[in-house]
């Protein structure tokens, strides 16, 4: 073992600039490390294991004189009881290194999943709904997380919002966590039970799918059906009709719908601009119009002595009840809100389309302030594109009625 030597000051320790090791006593084999380019640090010089090893201790003078004796102490501490400091901390680094390796966020780990299984799926509409689901629900709550903080709080704030709502499209999500979830563990990314199981777990927190009562109010179309049925709210006739077409094409709420004004529409741009008073959100909201929705424009009649588009038999603004009435004289299980979960559906897992391009194109308020102020645009371009992509997709005839040409009924 080094001998001590002289205790120097902290400000004798401040005034050593010669290249070399200067020893600083208290502590033995402490120095303070002086380079030529002037940097300076701390070093442990100490025998162990038979093997003369040395130690750094960090820079000065981040690292203080006091400091650094402190460090010293406990490092020839350790040597004393047969361990090697300088070996802990590399082993402690590695660690580390290695936990930090094993840290995956919930998306990577899905997109992880995709890759991998993706090839034995049966076609590319497979993937489309996977990636479109979790990109709707999933990544805006537990995106970013990583999957071994990940509980079954996370995977409830989830499926609860859409789980009364959006039953089938709920369930798939669920199951599709829990995969995602299942994958990670194997990976060795998490440990422990998965957080989207559904026996003995989930099921607890959660009514059974099948025992969920069909929502009253809001009901919604299938996916599936919409083509077919459009094809024949297109055939039926009265001003009632044109709106609900209208109401379906622009994904906008009836009532927005049935107050619209023939001085909100621009022909040139193709745009129908909702004033801030009718809006839910008291917020100005620009419609992109699809070249159907201007062809249903303009096919309706300019009725004199008022400015409503959709204009009542006896004046004024047709009742929501008109609408209603439509789909009742139809046959068709749903309401004109509903088409609005049915075009939030179709973006979710039939498009691309980022999230947030729906939600603006439905007018919806955005929960999280901090987002809200970031998030400025209207995403106007992206709006217009998808809601082209959603007239044709309401537009698409199934296979037995291809050869049939629509007429439109009289207004």
């Amino acid at each position: 073992m080094p001998r001590k030597a002289k205790e120097l000051s902290p400000l004798a320790v401040e005034r050593l600039t010669k290249p070399g090791l200067h020893a600083v006593g208290v502590v033995s084999g402490l120095y303070l490390q002086v380079l030529p380019s002037g940097g300076r640090s701390w070093v442990l010089r100490a025998t162990v294991g038979g093997k003369r090893r040395d130690m750094g201790l960090g820079g000065f003078p981040d690292v203080t004189l006091a400091d650094a004796r402190a460090a010293a102490r406990k490092a020839r501490a350790k040597i004393d009881e047969g361990l090697d400091p300088i070996e802990e901390r590399k082993a402690a680094k590695s660690a580390l290194r290695a936990s930090a390796a094993k840290v995956m966020t919930f998306e990577d780990a899905a997109s992880a999943y995709i890759r991998a299984h993706s090839p034995s799926w049966e076609n590319a509409k497979h993937r489309q709904q996977w990636e479109n689901t979790l990109s709707a629900y999933a990544y805006p709550k537990i995106g970013k997380l990583s999957v071994r903080d990940i509980e079954m709080a996370h995977v409830l704030s989830v499926l609860e919002p859409i789980w009364l709502e959006r039953t089938e499209t709920a369930k798939r999500l669920r199951g599709r966590i829990e995969r995602v979830m299942g994958w990670a563990t194997s990976r060795g990314y998490r440990e422990g039970l998965n957080p989207a199981r559904w026996r003995d777990h989930l099921d607890q927190q959660l009514p059974s799918p099948g025992k969920v009562a069909k929502t009253i109010h809001h009901a919604a179309l299938g996916l599936g059906d919409m083509p077919d049925f459009m094809d024949r709210l297109r055939r039926a006739e009265g001003m009632g009709a044109r709106a609900l077409e209208f109401v379906i094409l622009t994904a906008a709420r009836s009532g927005e719908v049935r107050g619209a004004r023939w001085d909100e529409i621009d022909r040139v741009k193709n745009v129908w601009t909702v004033p801030a008073e009718r809006m839910k959100a008291r917020k100005e909201h620009k419609v992109p119009l699809s070249q159907p929705a201007l062809d249903l424009l303009n096919a309706l009649p300019r009725i004199g002595g008022t400015d409503l588009v959709f204009p009542a038999a006896r004046g004024g603004p047709l009742s929501d009840m008109t609408l209603t009435a439509v789909l009742r004289r139809m046959q068709v299980p749903a309401t004109a809100h509903g088409f609005r979960s049915t075009f939030r559906d179709w973006a979710a897992e039939r498009t691309n389309y980022p999230r947030d391009v729906a939600e603006m194109a439905l007018a919806h308020t955005i929960g999280d302030k901090v987002e809200a102020a970031y998030r400025r645009g209207d995403l106007f371009d992206k709006r217009t594109r998808m809601m082209a992509d959603w007239a044709r997709f309401c537009a698409v005839l199934s296979t037995q009625d291809r050869n049939v040409t629509p007429i439109r009924a009289a207004s």
